[in-house]
């Protein structure tokens, strides 16, 4: 499916490309903790940890965004709703040094809080991860905000990306009425490549194709998308299902040794929505997505990403290995 060709034509054309994304994005913050450091706290006996190093980066919309990042894009318009708190500025940090990157698109506000995901890390194993979502209602005014900023910068998009993060209904970037404009949108630009990942809600997504895993696409039951819909299923890859009902299994690409698979569907889709904007067919872009999480999924401790360099070097070892 994919050829060494076909790889150096992506990686070539995705500099001269522009992708939006729209949805929650996040801070995903590390705290390294040395073990060897515990001491008990005075005041109520319990183990103080130490944190020896925070590491901050883009989490969910975000780790989409890094991967693009990584895999040389051009140009990356992130449309989401951050807080006007200290997460905020932290990620907004993080942004500012992501090259390609562009701000145009962020709604800062005070009236909701920056949604953080806090991984502390004890040595090498992470404990219970500490989050920050908003649990209501995103108010009408920064909904209002959010459809602007799509439809002011939807003409400069190759490619658009949406994920819907947030589990609580409306209480994200991508709320009914946000969905119902993409629906729209699509609807108007049949051959522009949109690309919707939800972890509740992708039976109610409308003429884009979609990402949803295994149980996912069988909780929506018979329901027929009306663009192609790429089902992941970890290590058995990806089965590409046309509006028709046809389907082709895309092998993932084998990994021996530890395997972190946090962010491994976002890298995959940034490796989608590349081949996609570089002209290959869905089939072949499941395959690029397989490689790119191939790569992701073996970075231990943080959420990973495949530049050119690695993509090269992953690909020379799946040759190596088919000629076997």
């Amino acid at each position: 499916m994919l050829t060494t060709d076909l790889i150096e034509r992506i990686l070539a054309t995705v500099p001269n490309r522009t992708i939006g994304l729209i949805g929650d994005l996040f801070l995903d913050r590390y705290l390294d903790i040395d073990p060897a450091r515990d001491e008990p706290s005075v005041e109520t006996g319990l183990t103080a940890y130490q944190v020896a190093g925070v590491r901050s980066y883009p989490g969910a919309l975000g780790t989409v965004l890094n991967n693009l990042v990584a895999l040389g894009v051009g140009k990356l318009y992130p449309i989401a709703i951050l807080g006007d708190d200290g997460e905020g500025y932290e990620l907004q940090q993080c942004l500012a040094k992501m090259p390609g990157v562009r701000g145009d698109g962020l709604v800062l506000t005070g009236d909701r809080r920056t949604p953080t995901y806090t991984k502390p890390m004890y040595g090498d194993r992470e404990l219970n991860r500490l989050d920050i979502k908003n649990r209501t209602p995103t108010p009408w005014t920064l909904e209002q905000r959010v459809l602007e900023k799509l439809d002011d910068l939807f003409p400069k998009f190759d490619a658009l990306l949406i994920l819907d993060q947030v589990s609580e209904a409306n209480c994200g970037v991508v709320t009914d009425r946000v969905r119902d404009r993409l629906t729209a949108l699509g609807e108007e630009h049949p051959t522009r490549f949109l690309l919707a990942d939800s972890r509740e809600q992708i039976a109610k997504f409308r003429n884009v194709c979609v990402k949803p895993n295994r149980t996912e696409f069988e909780r929506a039951g018979t329901l027929r998308f009306s663009r192609p819909a790429f089902c992941t299923d970890g290590e058995n890859g990806i089965t590409v299902v046309t509006p028709t009902g046809e389907r082709t299994a895309i092998s993932a690409y084998p990994v021996r040794g530890p395997v972190d698979i946090c962010g491994a569907g976002d890298s995959c889709s940034a490796g989608i929505a590349c081949a996609k904007v570089a002209g290959a067919t869905h089939e072949e872009a499941a395959a690029f997505g397989n490689l790119i999480a191939s790569i992701t999924v073996q970075q231990i401790g943080t959420t990973g990403t495949a530049p050119p360099e690695l993509v090269r070097k992953r690909w020379r070892e799946v040759e190596h290995l088919g000629r076997k």
